[in-house]
């Protein structure tokens, strides 16, 4: 028989070509519900419209305000939460790395040793004192071969982990950005409020200033002067509460953008109030936006990772063939002592036979928690989609509520005017223009309210149909990356992708059967 074909060669080349072609477990199906590709409601219908400008994916430029604008890039650069999400993705990206290294030899040792030896010897015909140095040194190398597609499938798991990793942070980026705009016109309504609330105290203050004139010159009742000053002064202690959410508000908006509380100068260089837009601009249908949502992709991906580990548990059933080999040199400087260099190698077949239901129950384990991951992307897209009608709804409500209350206010401050020229006239008593100050007050803040649930709607919108997910911007910055290269050799991993849209794509990557 040739070399060539020798028994344990071709046992050898056997398990190499066998190696890598069953892979146990199922394949990954995505966990897709029929009823979304042609999923749409009547208040999307009419709260969005579709076309190509704005993009969707910086929807916050609709209000065109250069400060919302700075906001969110900054929020982008120093957020805590977003950084920590990044570091995420470099995590799961080395845990991938741990992964991929089951393709290769599990067990790559070398040794090396060296004994002094001193042996005194008495007694005996021939006692004989030695002193020497025993020398070895030996390679050994472990392959358990992927026969089963162990390996393959956890390289699967990890891959759709990674890619589970990078949708968490684009979320991150949807929540961060919904956040800092809601946030900004939170504040701005506030402002607002506070300013209704001045206007009106400064009003109310002088009707009481002329009540007391005419009280102390007996052309009027004291009942009037102290409803009056009751009506001053309650407007006037909303004052503190508005200077207070304000104060509130702007710190949370601080640290959203990863500054320490701060009164936020930039903010002084306008005062007015968000735009109010009356519809979102999508640029694609609502079913396809809801499914590029990166919480959507990210529960689908955690479905394929868990996928791929029912087949790492199955493998357990079954033996496991590795090929072992060493080298061991060894060398002593005894007088008359030869050197030696041993080569052992070999296949080896492992088996647990009797496990009483261990390696079964986890896989069943594995598989249960499979179907629990998909009803949770089933239910993640369900409630997306009432998300996205809700916040449609929301914004159609709002929308109708602020014009009727536009109106109000404009009529209560004409209902003032009106009432105070009477009362100076003597036509009406008092108790009138403490009734349209009061309505004035509550109906111009009424309408701010209404405004701002208008545009927290609109926010809400985009949100849920997952507007402004990407981000050109590394997922680990500059200063964080240098801290860790000091620290850790990490070498290319910290390299962004060559392509940034790669985790927009809610398939995971596919381990084929030849890698």
């Amino acid at each position: 028989m040739s070399p060539l074909l020798r028994p344990g060669r071709l046992l050898l080349l056997g398990a190499l070509g066998l190696s890598g072609c069953v892979r146990l477990g199922p394949d990954f199906q995505a966990p897709g519900e029929a009823w979304v590709e042609h999923w749409n409601s009547p208040a999307l219908e009419q709260a969005s419209q579709q076309r190509p400008q704005p993009d969707f994916l910086q929807w916050w430029q609709v209000f065109a305000d250069p400060i919302l604008d700075r906001l969110i890039a900054e929020a982008d650069a120093h957020n805590p939460s977003l950084k920590i999400a990044g570091l995420r993705v470099m995590e799961a990206r080395a845990q991938l790395g741990i992964a991929q290294s089951g393709r290769y030899p599990q067990l790559q040792q070398a040794s090396a040793d060296s004994l002094y030896l001193d042996r005194n010897q008495s007694g005996g015909r021939n006692p004989q004192d030695s002193h020497f140095w025993q020398h070895s040194a030996g390679f050994d190398i472990g392959w358990e071969l992927d026969f089963w597609g162990r390996f393959s499938r956890a390289i699967e798991s990890a891959d759709a982990s990674y890619f589970t990793a990078q949708a968490n942070y684009e979320d991150v980026l949807v929540l961060l950005r919904a956040q800092v705009a809601d946030t900004y016109f939170a504040l701005r309504t506030t402002e607002a409020r506070l300013r209704v609330a001045r206007v009106n105290a400064e009003q109310q203050k002088r009707s009481y200033e002329i009540t007391e004139k005419l009280f102390k010159s007996g052309q009027t009742a004291e009942l009037d002067l102290q409803q009056a000053k009751t009506q001053y002064l309650g407007t006037l202690s909303s004052i503190p509460d508005f200077e207070d959410q304000v104060l509130r508000t702007r710190n949370a908006l601080a640290v959203l953008i990863g500054r320490p509380p701060s009164p936020l100068p930039e903010l002084a260089e306008k005062e007015e109030l968000i735009p109010l837009i009356d519809r979102a601009v999508l640029q694609d249908v609502p079913a396809n936006l809801l499914l590029r949502r990166p919480d959507i992709r990210a529960a689908e991906l955690t479905v394929a990772a868990q996928s791929a580990l029912i087949g790492v548990a199955e493998a357990d059933l079954y033996p496991s063939l590795s090929l072992l080999g060493s080298i061991v040199w060894s060398a002593s400087s005894l007088d008359g002592a030869s050197n030696s260099l041993d080569l052992v190698g070999g296949p080896s077949l492992r088996w647990n036979l009797f496990d009483h239901g261990q390696i079964s129950n986890n896989v069943r384990v594995q598989d249960a928690r499979l179907q629990q991951l998909i009803e949770v992307y089933r239910d993640s897209v369900r409630q997306a989609a009432r998300e996205a009608d809700d916040a449609a709804n929301g914004l159609i409500k709002a929308l109708e509520r602020e014009r009727i209350l536009r109106e109000a206010a404009l009529a209560a401050q004409r209902s003032v005017t009106l009432a105070n020229a009477q009362y100076l006239e003597g036509y009406s008593d008092f108790q009138r223009v403490l009734d349209a100050q009061r309505a004035l007050f509550l109906q111009q803040d009424n309408y701010l309210l209404s405004r701002a649930n208008a545009v927290s709607n609109l926010i809400a919108l985009y949100k849920a149909l997952g507007g402004g997910w990407y981000s050109a911007q590394p997922r680990v910055d500059q200063a964080s990356r240098e801290q860790m290269q000091q620290r850790t050799d990490w070498g290319d991993l910290l390299d962004e992708p060559t392509d940034p849209t790669a985790s927009a794509s809610p398939t995971p990557h596919k381990v084929s059967d030849d890698e």
